[in-house]
């Protein structure tokens, strides 16, 4: 299948892809591969033309524009991020990144195992655990896995998922996979309520913390004002934003719950309601753990607002 992005839907499927935001896609040549639900997917792009390859065949268009948010106003949100040269460069060289829609349960789990973990231990993590308790496809001579279903996971015992490598996340994945089974949680639902009310939601399961709710909610629960902050958008802010922060000494702290609420609220105060899109295309453009590095890049310690 062809799929022609209209004018006004710029597009890039290595940015989208290669940012750190999901942890199932690998690129085989020239097409990307991955799961979306119970459908397998191999995608590539030239100019503005998606090729798109899909396992069962009937999923098609639909699926491919909902899991890339295809109907985001890119041109908009960014022209509402772009308050400063560090932002502005970021959108520059890397525009036609998207937020993706993933699937909120899958979301979760993955931003559990991604607790003090680089993207490729993450990555062999989540695959350890969709081999062994996820539903096989097999299509084209091409084996993919589906993602397990929390009530697979609810009944696993702790010692099968530490032989998947999660070490002691392994007790977090059962704690909570064990709470939303037994209570009728629905993540779902949380797309319904405010970013504060969902936060407080998630942030009641077992091994979620502030970032991993700050990562579901934009992720997977329409939340674009979220802005998750790990320890590469500490240092970036602090690098980037240093003059907005009042704070002695602040390269010798530990991000704690006050560190991380300052942060948090900053983010999510200067950038606005698609707060979220700017922390993905900061992390993507300087963070060192991606491949999208640009060398024509502001060296500012201070970024001023534009006016």
């Amino acid at each position: 299948m062809e799929l022609e992005l209209p004018p006004r839907t710029p597009f890039n499927l290595d940015h989208t892809l290669n940012c750190g935001q999901t942890f199932r896609w690998k690129k085989v040549g020239d097409k990307w591969v991955g799961t979306v639900d119970e459908t397998a997917i191999q995608i590539s792009q030239r100019g503005n033309t998606l090729f798109v390859q899909t396992f069962p065949e009937d999923a098609g268009e639909t699926l491919v524009k909902k899991c890339f948010r295809l109907e985001d106003d890119l041109p908009y949100i960014t022209s509402k991020i772009n308050r400063d040269e560090t932002i502005r460069a970021a959108v520059r060289h890397l525009y036609g990144l998207r937020i993706m829609r993933q699937d909120p349960w899958e979301c979760l789990i993955s931003f559990i195992c991604a607790t003090f973990a680089n993207i490729p231990r993450i990555k062999g993590m989540i695959q350890s655990l969709c081999q062994r308790f996820g539903g096989k496809i097999t299509q084209g001579g091409i084996q993919f896995y589906g993602f397990p279903r929390k009530e697979v996971l609810a009944e696993a015992s702790v010692h099968e998922l530490l032989d998947c490598n999660v070490g002691y996340r392994a007790k977090y994945i059962k704690k909570t996979s064990q709470s939303l089974v037994d209570s009728k949680f629905s993540l779902d639902a949380l797309r319904k309520t405010s970013y504060e009310e969902a936060r407080e939601s998630l942030l009641c399961l077992t091994g979620v913390g502030k970032k991993v709710a700050d990562c579901v909610l934009l992720f997977s629960l329409e939340k674009q004002e979220a802005f998750p902050v790990d320890i590469w958008i500490r240092r970036i802010l602090q690098t980037h934003y240093r003059c907005h922060f009042n704070i002695t000494n602040l390269e010798n702290r530990n991000l704690t719950p006050r560190l991380y609420k300052m942060f948090n609220d900053f983010g999510r105060q200067y950038f606005g309601k698609y707060a979220g899109y700017a922390q993905e295309y900061l992390y993507a453009e300087y963070s060192p753990h991606h491949n999208l590095k640009n060398t024509d890049k502001p060296s500012l310690c201070c970024t001023k607002v534009s006016r």
